[in-house]
């Protein structure tokens, strides 16, 4: 089996401890994350070889942000060193009905300032079989849009597989913007990862009677999303997170991966939330891992689902289940006993 190629922006995570609002704070808790960081911190969990590509500052702040990967078993030799700034991002944990809060500061952090030149991409896809990355990157600019299309060009060309997040983030691009780079990216794309708001934000593609705010979700508009987006694309599997949110603490959790005949549906979870950060990360590498081992389209998405449900009891970004602990909880045992 090859390598795992992600690529991202890694940020410094800043956090208010326990659940206090910014305004009240007077210290903050620090680590890091990012999206396609987080897939590759699950995956190298689940023993699988995979490197994380992004640019980082040479400086102190952007080797401890190195160092949050290569602690869990991630390659960071492919890591461009240059530019000036970490990306940041400000982070207050909702509680009961009050929403958490997201706040960026990634404004001219060296991976938004950064070119085509400066990654190569015929040697980083060396012995790679897998590219994954997320809608937020491209995000970040017109020339992350072009990075981004190079790097699916010669994975494509290479015959490596690729897995795309749609995640779309209203702070960082409009959704005309989005639409217009995502459709161009998507043609590459074999493996599609969406929620109930991406297909709607990105390419108008809305489940019928479903309203997310009220937490009423209608399987069968589901089906209907996979199958346009596949149509659209040509995807070969396209997964649909399905999160029901009664409050910042209790969601209902699911998921749906159609593989071009059939929609197979996950168990549905009752998550009280630790932290959701990372949730929709964790699933994809959950899914990544079980479609490389070969597992069919129902084994591969309960093991990405209860991957992510495991996550969101989990602090920060990343997520730290075992193998054993994620087959064990998509068997059936939720009971959350503790182990002797």
């Amino acid at each position: 089996m090859g390598k795992v190629i992600t690529f991202g922006e890694l940020m410094i995570r800043l956090q208010p401890y326990n659940y206090e609002r910014f305004v009240q704070a007077d210290h903050l808790e620090f680590t890091f994350g990012g999206g396609e960081a987080n897939v590759a911190v699950s995956l190298a969990n689940y023993g699988q070889d995979v490197a994380f590509v992004t640019k980082l500052p040479a400086h102190a702040i952007g080797q401890c942000a190195v160092n949050s990967l290569r602690r869990y078993g991630v390659d960071t030799s492919k890591i461009v060193r240059g530019g000036d700034r970490v990306g940041i991002y400000f982070n207050e944990k909702g509680a009961s009905q009050r929403p958490s809060v997201c706040i960026y500061d990634r404004a001219h952090s060296a991976i938004q300032e950064a070119s085509a030149a400066d990654f190569h991409w015929d040697a980083i896809f060396e012995g790679a079989d897998w590219f994954h990355f997320t809608g937020i990157t491209p995000a970040l600019g017109p020339n992350v849009v072009e990075i981004c299309k190079e790097a699916c060009k010669t994975a494509k060309a290479k015959g490596v597989k690729i897995s795309c997040d749609l995640n779309y983030r209203g702070k960082l691009w409009t959704r005309e913007q989005a639409r217009a780079a995502m459709t161009d990216l998507c043609q590459y794309v074999d493996v599609c990862i969406s929620n109930e708001e991406d297909a709607k934000d990105v390419f108008g593609i809305e489940a019928a009677a479903t309203d997310i705010t009220a937490g009423e979700l209608n399987k069968e508009g589901y089906k209907s999303v996979a199958k346009q987006l596949a149509d659209k694309f040509g995807f070969e599997k396209v997964a649909i997170t399905l999160r029901e949110s009664k409050s910042a603490f209790d969601n209902d959790w699911s998921a749906m991966l159609y593989d071009g005949s059939s929609y197979c549906f996950s168990k549905l979870y009752h998550l009280h939330i630790i932290d959701r950060i990372g949730g929709g990360d964790s699933f994809g590498g959950g899914l990544i891992y079980a479609l490389r081992k070969g597992m069919d389209t129902q084994a591969a998405v309960e093991f990405a689902v209860a991957a992510s449900a495991l996550k969101h009891a989990i602090e920060g970004d990343y997520n730290f289940a075992t193998i054993a602990e994620v087959e064990k909880l998509a068997g059936g045992d939720g009971s959350g006993r503790v182990q002797r």
